[in-house]
Protein backbone atom coordinates (compact mmCIF):
# COMPACT_ATOMS: atom_id res chain seq x y z
CA UNK A 1 0.00 0.00 0.00
CA UNK A 2 1.47 3.50 -1.45
CA UNK A 3 1.91 5.96 1.82
CA UNK A 4 0.78 9.20 2.07
CA UNK A 5 2.75 11.84 0.91
CA UNK A 6 4.43 13.88 3.64
CA UNK A 7 2.55 16.95 4.87
CA UNK A 8 3.92 20.42 3.47
CA UNK A 9 5.27 22.88 5.64
CA UNK A 10 2.84 26.17 6.23
CA UNK A 11 3.93 29.00 4.44
CA UNK A 12 1.11 31.20 5.05
CA UNK A 13 -2.44 31.67 5.32
CA UNK A 14 -4.54 28.89 3.47
CA UNK A 15 -5.43 29.69 -0.24
CA UNK A 16 -9.44 29.95 -1.67
CA UNK A 17 -9.67 27.85 -4.40
CA UNK A 18 -10.26 30.06 -7.13
CA UNK A 19 -13.80 30.78 -8.85
CA UNK A 20 -14.45 29.75 -12.18
CA UNK A 21 -14.11 32.81 -14.73
CA UNK A 22 -17.19 34.50 -15.46
CA UNK A 23 -19.66 31.74 -13.35
CA UNK A 24 -21.24 33.68 -10.36
CA UNK A 25 -22.91 31.69 -7.73
CA UNK A 26 -25.90 34.00 -6.57
CA UNK A 27 -26.14 33.93 -2.58
CA UNK A 28 -29.29 31.06 -1.34
CA UNK A 29 -31.59 32.82 1.07
CA UNK A 30 -30.72 31.41 5.02
CA UNK A 31 -33.45 29.68 7.66
CA UNK A 32 -33.28 33.12 9.32
CA UNK A 33 -34.06 35.05 5.40
CA UNK A 34 -36.52 32.18 5.37
CA UNK A 35 -38.48 33.00 8.32
CA UNK A 36 -38.75 36.67 7.88
CA UNK A 37 -40.20 36.39 4.25
CA UNK A 38 -43.31 34.12 5.28
CA UNK A 39 -43.56 36.95 7.73
CA UNK A 40 -43.62 39.68 5.19
CA UNK A 41 -45.44 37.70 2.73
CA UNK A 42 -48.49 37.17 6.27
CA UNK A 43 -47.93 40.88 6.26
CA UNK A 44 -48.22 42.23 2.46
CA UNK A 45 -51.29 39.83 1.90
CA UNK A 46 -52.98 41.20 5.64
CA UNK A 47 -52.39 44.79 4.63
CA UNK A 48 -53.79 44.46 1.26
CA UNK A 49 -56.44 43.35 1.96
CA UNK A 50 -57.66 46.13 3.86
CA UNK A 51 -56.91 48.66 0.76
CA UNK A 52 -59.27 50.50 -1.08
CA UNK A 53 -57.81 50.11 -5.19
CA UNK A 54 -58.86 51.93 -7.92
CA UNK A 55 -57.85 50.43 -11.17
CA UNK A 56 -56.54 53.32 -14.18
CA UNK A 57 -56.12 50.56 -16.86
CA UNK A 58 -54.89 52.95 -19.98
CA UNK A 59 -53.44 49.96 -21.95
CA UNK A 60 -56.35 49.99 -24.11
CA UNK A 61 -57.65 46.46 -23.25
CA UNK A 62 -53.94 45.28 -23.30
CA UNK A 63 -54.62 42.09 -21.02
CA UNK A 64 -57.88 41.36 -22.25
CA UNK A 65 -56.13 40.81 -26.04
CA UNK A 66 -52.80 39.98 -25.70
CA UNK A 67 -53.67 37.47 -22.98
CA UNK A 68 -49.98 35.81 -23.89
CA UNK A 69 -47.24 36.74 -21.37
CA UNK A 70 -45.78 40.30 -20.51
CA UNK A 71 -42.96 42.14 -19.34
CA UNK A 72 -44.44 43.61 -16.09
CA UNK A 73 -42.46 46.90 -15.77
CA UNK A 74 -42.62 48.68 -12.04
CA UNK A 75 -40.47 51.08 -10.00
CA UNK A 76 -38.20 49.80 -7.23
CA UNK A 77 -39.92 51.52 -4.34
CA UNK A 78 -43.43 50.28 -5.86
CA UNK A 79 -42.57 46.35 -4.91
CA UNK A 80 -44.77 46.25 -1.80
CA UNK A 81 -48.11 45.85 -3.93
CA UNK A 82 -47.12 44.35 -7.49
CA UNK A 83 -47.51 40.84 -6.61
CA UNK A 84 -51.04 41.37 -4.95
CA UNK A 85 -52.05 43.35 -7.94
CA UNK A 86 -51.04 41.18 -10.37
CA UNK A 87 -52.64 38.36 -8.92
CA UNK A 88 -56.04 39.90 -8.52
CA UNK A 89 -56.21 41.99 -12.02
CA UNK A 90 -53.42 40.69 -14.45
CA UNK A 91 -53.14 36.92 -13.85
CA UNK A 92 -57.32 36.85 -14.13
CA UNK A 93 -57.02 38.28 -17.39
CA UNK A 94 -54.55 36.14 -19.53
CA UNK A 95 -53.17 32.90 -19.74
CA UNK A 96 -49.67 32.90 -18.82
CA UNK A 97 -47.98 30.26 -16.80
CA UNK A 98 -46.79 32.38 -14.22
CA UNK A 99 -44.63 34.64 -13.17
CA UNK A 100 -40.67 34.50 -12.94
CA UNK A 101 -39.07 37.73 -11.54
CA UNK A 102 -35.99 39.76 -11.79
CA UNK A 103 -33.57 39.49 -8.47
CA UNK A 104 -30.43 40.61 -7.46
CA UNK A 105 -27.37 37.97 -7.23
CA UNK A 106 -26.51 39.76 -3.64
CA UNK A 107 -27.59 38.34 0.54
CA UNK A 108 -30.07 41.22 0.15
CA UNK A 109 -31.49 39.82 -3.28
CA UNK A 110 -31.87 36.42 -1.81
CA UNK A 111 -34.09 37.73 1.07
CA UNK A 112 -36.27 38.52 -1.76
CA UNK A 113 -35.88 35.93 -3.56
CA UNK A 114 -37.36 33.99 -0.58
CA UNK A 115 -40.55 36.28 -0.77
CA UNK A 116 -41.21 36.04 -4.45
CA UNK A 117 -41.32 32.21 -3.59
CA UNK A 118 -43.76 32.71 -1.20
CA UNK A 119 -46.31 34.26 -3.72
CA UNK A 120 -45.31 31.20 -6.26
CA UNK A 121 -42.89 33.68 -8.24
CA UNK A 122 -40.03 32.06 -9.62
CA UNK A 123 -37.11 34.49 -9.40
CA UNK A 124 -34.25 34.79 -11.18
CA UNK A 125 -31.03 35.83 -9.41
CA UNK A 126 -28.97 38.82 -11.75
CA UNK A 127 -28.18 42.14 -12.10
CA UNK A 128 -26.04 44.19 -14.56
CA UNK A 129 -23.15 43.96 -12.09
CA UNK A 130 -23.53 40.32 -11.53
CA UNK A 131 -24.58 37.26 -13.57
CA UNK A 132 -26.10 39.45 -16.23
CA UNK A 133 -25.97 37.64 -18.87
CA UNK A 134 -26.67 34.30 -17.84
CA UNK A 135 -29.99 35.77 -15.91
CA UNK A 136 -31.38 37.24 -19.46
CA UNK A 137 -30.86 33.94 -20.68
CA UNK A 138 -33.02 32.56 -17.83
CA UNK A 139 -35.36 35.02 -17.61
CA UNK A 140 -35.85 34.47 -21.54
CA UNK A 141 -36.35 30.33 -21.08
CA UNK A 142 -39.32 31.32 -18.71
CA UNK A 143 -40.85 33.51 -21.12
CA UNK A 144 -40.28 30.93 -24.08
CA UNK A 145 -42.26 28.37 -21.88
CA UNK A 146 -45.42 31.27 -21.47
CA UNK A 147 -44.65 32.66 -18.43
CA UNK A 148 -44.78 36.57 -17.15
CA UNK A 149 -41.83 38.12 -16.67
CA UNK A 150 -41.35 41.04 -14.47
CA UNK A 151 -38.33 43.44 -13.67
CA UNK A 152 -37.73 46.82 -11.59
CA UNK A 153 -36.32 48.95 -14.16
CA UNK A 154 -34.30 51.30 -11.49
CA UNK A 155 -32.88 48.48 -9.68
CA UNK A 156 -31.19 47.57 -7.55
CA UNK A 157 -29.16 50.62 -7.23
CA UNK A 158 -30.78 53.46 -8.68
CA UNK A 159 -31.14 56.04 -9.73
CA UNK A 160 -34.84 56.71 -8.88
CA UNK A 161 -36.95 56.50 -11.68
CA UNK A 162 -34.83 55.85 -13.98
CA UNK A 163 -35.36 53.05 -16.70
CA UNK A 164 -31.56 51.39 -17.35
CA UNK A 165 -30.95 49.27 -20.28
CA UNK A 166 -31.72 45.69 -18.89
CA UNK A 167 -34.80 45.67 -19.13
CA UNK A 168 -34.63 46.97 -22.95
CA UNK A 169 -32.59 44.27 -23.75
CA UNK A 170 -34.76 41.63 -22.25
CA UNK A 171 -38.06 42.83 -24.52
CA UNK A 172 -35.56 43.13 -27.71
CA UNK A 173 -34.45 38.85 -26.93
CA UNK A 174 -37.75 37.42 -26.05
CA UNK A 175 -39.88 39.94 -28.20
CA UNK A 176 -42.78 39.89 -25.28
CA UNK A 177 -44.06 43.64 -24.74
CA UNK A 178 -43.52 45.57 -21.93
CA UNK A 179 -46.34 46.79 -20.21
CA UNK A 180 -45.52 49.50 -17.15
CA UNK A 181 -47.09 49.15 -14.06
CA UNK A 182 -47.39 52.22 -10.70
CA UNK A 183 -49.68 53.00 -8.21
CA UNK A 184 -49.94 55.74 -5.28
CA UNK A 185 -51.22 55.61 -2.12
CA UNK A 186 -52.93 57.94 0.20
CA UNK A 187 -51.35 57.14 3.56
CA UNK A 188 -48.11 55.56 3.00
CA UNK A 189 -44.34 55.16 4.84
CA UNK A 190 -41.51 56.45 3.27
CA UNK A 191 -38.26 54.94 4.02
CA UNK A 192 -35.26 56.44 3.71
CA UNK A 193 -33.26 54.25 1.11
CA UNK A 194 -32.04 55.16 -2.02
CA UNK A 195 -35.49 54.32 -3.62
CA UNK A 196 -37.62 55.92 -0.80
CA UNK A 197 -39.49 52.77 -0.61
CA UNK A 198 -43.10 53.09 -0.05
CA UNK A 199 -44.55 51.10 2.97
CA UNK A 200 -48.60 50.74 2.67
CA UNK A 201 -50.71 52.10 5.73
CA UNK A 202 -53.68 49.77 6.06
CA UNK A 203 -56.67 51.20 4.76
CA UNK A 204 -55.54 53.59 2.76
CA UNK A 205 -56.86 54.14 -0.95
CA UNK A 206 -54.70 52.61 -3.71
CA UNK A 207 -54.87 54.02 -7.15
CA UNK A 208 -53.29 51.40 -9.62
CA UNK A 209 -52.33 52.42 -12.64
CA UNK A 210 -51.06 50.23 -16.18
CA UNK A 211 -49.83 52.30 -19.31
CA UNK A 212 -49.62 51.38 -22.79
CA UNK A 213 -47.62 48.26 -24.01
CA UNK A 214 -44.10 48.81 -24.94
CA UNK A 215 -43.16 46.78 -28.10
CA UNK A 216 -39.00 46.82 -29.10
CA UNK A 217 -38.23 45.09 -32.33
CA UNK A 218 -35.40 42.25 -32.23
CA UNK A 219 -33.65 44.46 -35.27
CA UNK A 220 -33.96 47.76 -33.85
CA UNK A 221 -30.82 50.51 -33.79
CA UNK A 222 -29.12 51.11 -30.60
CA UNK A 223 -30.19 54.84 -31.34
CA UNK A 224 -34.14 53.95 -31.55
CA UNK A 225 -33.52 51.54 -28.36
CA UNK A 226 -32.20 54.70 -26.65
CA UNK A 227 -35.71 56.48 -27.69
CA UNK A 228 -37.85 53.75 -26.48
CA UNK A 229 -36.13 53.76 -23.31
CA UNK A 230 -36.55 57.26 -22.43
CA UNK A 231 -40.70 56.73 -23.68
CA UNK A 232 -40.97 54.27 -21.28
CA UNK A 233 -39.25 56.03 -18.58
CA UNK A 234 -41.64 59.14 -19.62
CA UNK A 235 -44.65 56.69 -19.31
CA UNK A 236 -43.97 54.94 -15.75
CA UNK A 237 -43.03 58.80 -14.48
CA UNK A 238 -46.92 59.61 -15.65
CA UNK A 239 -48.16 56.74 -14.01
CA UNK A 240 -46.28 57.78 -10.79
CA UNK A 241 -47.54 61.05 -9.21
CA UNK A 242 -44.68 61.82 -6.43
Amino acid sequence: MSQPPPPREASGPPRRPKRVSGVVVPHAPRWYQWAAAWMVYALVRTVAATLRYRWHDGSGGFLEKHRGPAIYCVWHNRLALCLPAYFSYARPRTRTAGMAALVSASKDGGFLAAILECFGVQPVRGSSSRRGPQALLELTTWGERGYDLAITPDGPRGPRYVVQDGVMSLAQVTGLPILPFSYDLTWKICLKSWDRFQVPIPFSVCDMRIGPPLQVPRDISDGQRNALREQLQQNLRALTLD
